[in-house]
This record gives structure tokens, C-alpha cells and sequence, in this order.
């Protein structure tokens, strides 16, 4: 099965280039990559257009800044792979453990997979007491409503078969995206669900993080929308 990787991108000039070259070395041999570029400022743009647009399947430029949602929806149309898996442009994620989170749907078990950072054995970079209590509290909040038992609703390893991502209508444009494809996922009837562990490179906000405050309650205010308001 063709596994079309999926790299939303805005601003990450210093991490693009060893993002490419990382997916395309990448143990799953069948795949293509599609670029994302939310308008950037800082090169990234400059970067991908002076060669790195040529390593790669797909690029696809925005012409205006609308988030990490909005890029990601832009990506999956154009996606032509059996499976779709979402990758940050950070080296927060590694793409060696592709094998790992497609095998549950290879082997015809599962529909949709989530890469944990927190039922995990492999390597996790320790950094902000906050957002892990943060994180914590938006996966209850969601597991309450969609009834589902995730230990890492915010992760970006997202993997689903491309026939189930590309029939959902992805409404928001930035990081409201996670809690809002999890409620909507989980009202499939018949959805099978796995959960797979995965190691975690995190980074700090001097290194580039964007996710804020801000971006917290808008999680909150979607996990209500999401799963109370639409059926």
C-alpha cells in the first residue's frame, strides 16, 4: 500500500531540508511526500523553491498564512496514497518508526492509528511540566466524549486510511485540527482504532515550538463543538 507523507510546514527553514532527507530515508519504501508551505517568511519558502521542491512528490505553496489545519487539508486532497500519515516539518517525530505505525492497518486491524508519546518505551525528551498537564487534561476531556481511551489525542502521528481522512470535512485551520478529526473519527461506525508508541523529540519555544495558550483553549472550545454540536 502507497503511504502518502503529509508535512504541513510554516517557518522552518532551519529543519526543513533534514525533514525531507529523514522521511525520504525513511524504512516504508512505497510512499510519497507532499509539501505543504503555509506561506512562510524566514526562507523556508525560498529554500523549498532553490532544490528541495525537486527531492520531494508535491509541493504546494499557500498564499496566506491559515494555519496548521487548514495546510493539512490542503495536503490530504492532494494526496494520492492508500494510507496518509501527518509529519511536522520540527524534528520533533521520527520517521523511521513509519513501519511501526502503518503495521496495524497493514495487517488489516486497524482503520486509524495514533502515535503516543506517553505509553511509550523509546526515547522522550523531558521538557514543560504545563503542557503535559495541559495535554493530559484535553485527552480526558475528549476520551469523555468520544468514548475512546487515547493517551495522546495531541500527537501528530495521525495515521489513517486514505478512504476514511478523505470522506471527513476538516473544518479548522490551526491546531483546533487534533481534537476536532479525533471527534469526528470516532463517530465512524465500525472504526477501528490503535494506538502505537513513539519516541518524542521535543523542542523548546527558542527552538521554533508554536503551539500556545491560545491554541489550548481553542482545543477545549473544539472538543465541545466537535462532539456535542455535530452529529
Amino acid at each position: 500500500m502507497k503511504l502518502s507523507v503529509i508535512i504541513p510546514c510554516y517557518n522552518e527553514v532551519k529543519t526543513i531540508e533534514e525533514i525531507i532527507t529523514a522521511v525520504k530515508n525513511s524504512p516504508y519504501e512505497n510512499k510519497e511526500i507532499v509539501i505543504i508551505d503555509d506561506c512562510s517568511t524566514d526562507g523556508t519558502r525560498e529554500l523549498l523553491k532553490n532544490g528541495l521542491e525537486k527531492q520531494v512528490d508535491k509541493v504546494i505553496y499557500h498564499e496566506v498564512n491559515s494555519g496548521k489545519g487548514a495546510a493539512i487539508r490542503t495536503g490530504i486532497a492532494a494526496a494520492e496514497g492508500d494510507i496518509i500519515i501527518i509529519q511536522d516539518a520540527d524534528l520533533e517525530y521520527d520517521p523511521k518508526e513509519y513501519p511501526r505505525l502503518v503495521e496495524p492497518i497493514l495487517k488489516d486491524k486497524a482503520d486509524v492509528v495514533f502515535g503516543s508519546r506517553f505509553i511509550t518505551t523509546e526515547t522522550r525528551r523531558i521538557l514543560y511540566f504545563w503542557h503535559r498537564v495541559g495535554n493530559g487534561v484535553l485527552t480526558l476531556l475528549s476520551n469523555i466524549f468520544t468514548n475512546l481511551n487515547l493517551s495522546d489525542m495531541e500527537t501528530c502521528y495521525k495515521v489513517f486510511k486514505s478512504d476514511i481522512i478523505k470522506n471527513i470535512k476538516i473544518e479548522e485551520n490551526r491546531f483546533g485540527f487534533e481534537p476536532e478529526i479525533t471527534a469526528k473519527i470516532a463517530k465512524i461506525k465500525g472504526v477501528r482504532i490503535y494506538e502505537v508508541g513513539i519516541s518524542y523529540y521535543g523542542r523548546t519555544y527558542d527552538e521554533g515550538k508554536k503551539i500556545g495558550l491560545k491554541d489550548g483553549f481553542r482545543a477545549l472550545y473544539c472538543i465541545i463543538k466537535y462532539n456535542v454540536f455535530r452529529k
